[in-house]
């Protein structure tokens, strides 16, 4: 019809790398084509896309601005035949900024800037960035499109500052990581700023491993009535075309969606494809007990990088049970890996001889405690360390999230490595992964995830033995960690109060431990990372 408002955009759901300026650049380049041949006048990507997010303290490098200054330049010379709303940092005077700038005809024609600055959870922007006060928006091909980026729609004023200035349709630029049931949450944020505006909205998300962060993509489109209307699959890269006619956006393909044993697997591979990956590691090592913890990161490393990339070592101790054995060689086999097995037996009896006569000087000691523990863990990380020197190949860690939390992992041992990939995952919930993985392929024999959990370091051994059960240890650090819970309100939740107390004092004083674990996926709210900064000394007494 005559005088019909039309515009076909593209979402660019691209993989950065942050501070590989001229290779994301090119990746960019590359959604512009795809974008051309689609058909589409307007090419939106994610936040900060030309530098990779979040670029930490490069951006308090000058030299870093003006590679990115240059680099968008040359990017809006390249760009012919389509608009290109492209995420970037700036420098503007003495201030920086979070940027997205639209690039049409090989120039800059505007710039937005962030107003809402994240100092939260992962993200620390105020400590970068400069807030905007200015909405942007701007006219392409007769309709007016209002700007905005990720936390400017995570709370009222920068959209309706958008939609007062004109805005017919919001577009905004993410890197919202994920977590589990994020997803949902965006929708529902979303829908908050639809019910205020009226106006359909357009949200490109990036996708990819960032150190301990992983963005699952998961890019959308909401109309104006709320109603979804696209949805681009998660954790992969794409470019789909989105049509809006006349204030309405037509319905588009919308991925269905997984449940979240498949997403958090999901961002678990995409974490070590893109750690190794994107940091030049040629392959992984992973030294494997014969329990559930380390068969589910080699599941997910050979998912990851293919087996021909992944090294299994199994060092079984005196105490290492057959079954142990025998399971071990058999996901072995089922998954094709390359594969060691070096006794530590021989080992252990020369480090009992050498300390003997320390031990005998600093007087009697019992026949059997944590230090005879502890160096078994340690002649293991030792070990896996030389194959890691040796061969270049990075070691992947194999501790739970229970685990870190209570200290239940041996420094210079078992959390000796480069990146621990389930870090950030409860026991129980490895548990749901293990079927998980198992309903796709049959990898992680039975025998594995159904026998009790056990360090293996003294006989008979299980870790019940000094924690309390699972399900109750993950209710208690659920509540106190990712809700900032009380121990009084988690014992008036029905937990015993001496399992509560147990639980919090060893999360307190293990902190130490923590601050000295490799880095690692995180997948839940809060992880034992970037948004979890605890003192190591301090004397706060919980409410009980």
């Amino acid at each position: 019809m005559p005088g019909m408002a039309k515009l076909k955009i593209a979402i660019a759901q691209v993989n950065c790398t942050v501070g590989d300026i001229k290779a994301n650049a090119a990746r960019i380049t590359a959604a512009v084509r795809d974008a051309r041949a689609l058909g589409a006048e307007l090419l939106l990507t994610p936040e900060l896309a030309l530098s990779g997010y979040p670029p930490e303290d490069l951006l308090l490098r000058p030299d870093f601005y003006r590679a990115c200054e240059r680099e968008l330049a040359q990017l809006a010379r390249d760009v012919a035949g389509i608009d290109v709303l492209v995420g970037h940092p700036e420098e503007h005077g003495s201030c920086r900024y979070n940027a997205a700038s639209l690039l049409r005809d090989g120039r800059v024609v505007a710039t937005y800037r962030k107003h809402r600055l994240p100092n939260y959870e992962v993200f620390d922007e105020e400590r970068y960035f400069a807030a905007g006060d200015a909405p942007c928006v701007v006219d392409v091909r007769g309709v007016k499109v209002g700007v905005n980026i990720c936390a400017d729609v995570w709370e009222p004023g920068a959209a309706d500052a958008a939609r007062a200035a004109g805005a017919e349709l919001l577009l905004t630029l993410n890197a919202s990581p994920f977590h589990m049931n994020k997803q949902a949450r965006r929708y529902e944020v979303l829908r908050e700023r639809i019910a205020a505006m009226s106006i359909p909205v357009v949200y490109a998300n990036m996708v990819g491993g960032q150190d301990e962060l992983v963005f699952d993509g998961a890019s959308f489109a909401l109309d104006a009535g709320g109603r979804l209307t696209h949805q681009l699959p998660a954790f992969a890269e794409a470019v789909t075309l989105i049509e809006y006619v006349d204030g309405h956006l037509l319905p588009g393909t919308i991925a269905a969606p997984q449940p979240i044993e498949a997403e958090v697997y999901a961002a678990l591979k995409m974490g070590v494809t893109d750690y190794l990956g994107k940091n030049g590691f040629p392959g992984a090592i992973i030294g494997l007990s014969g329990g559930i913890d380390s068969a589910l990161t080699l599941a997910i490393a050979v998912d990851a990088l293919g087996a021909d990339k992944v090294r299994a070592v199994m060092m079984p101790s005196p105490y290492t049970a057959q079954m142990s054995l025998d399971d071990s060689r058999e996901m072995i086999r089922r998954l094709g890996v390359e594969y060691d097995e070096i006794p530590i037996a021989a080992a252990m009896e020369q480090f009992a001889v050498s300390l003997a006569p320390t031990f005998s000087r600093l007087g009697e000691k019992p026949s059997w405690d944590t230090t005879d523990e502890n160096l078994q863990a340690r002649i293991r990380g030792m070990i896996l360390m030389a194959i890691s020197n040796r061969t270049g190949r990075i070691v992947l860690t194999t501790g739970n999230k229970s685990e870190m939390a209570v200290g239940y992992a041996t420094l210079y041992g078992d959390m000796a490595g480069g990146f621990a990939v389930i870090k950030d995952v409860f026991k129980t919930f490895v548990y749901r992964l293990a079927r998980y993985r198992n309903v796709l392929s049959d990898v992680i024999p039975e025998n594995i995830i159904t026998r009790a959990p056990s360090a293996e370091l003294k006989p008979g051994q299980t870790d019940q033995d000094s924690l309390p059960p699972y399900a109750v240890l993950d209710a208690i650090i659920e509540a106190y960690m990712e809700r900032d819970e009380s121990p009084r309100q988690i014992i008036a939740a029905g937990l015993a109060e001496a399992d509560v107390r147990r639980v919090v004092g060893l999360l307190k004083k293990n902190e130490y431990k923590r601050r000295q674990a490799p880095v690692g996926i995180r997948v839940t709210r809060r992880g034992f990372g970037k948004d979890w900064r605890y003192p190591i000394t301090f004397r706060y007494n919980d409410e009980y």
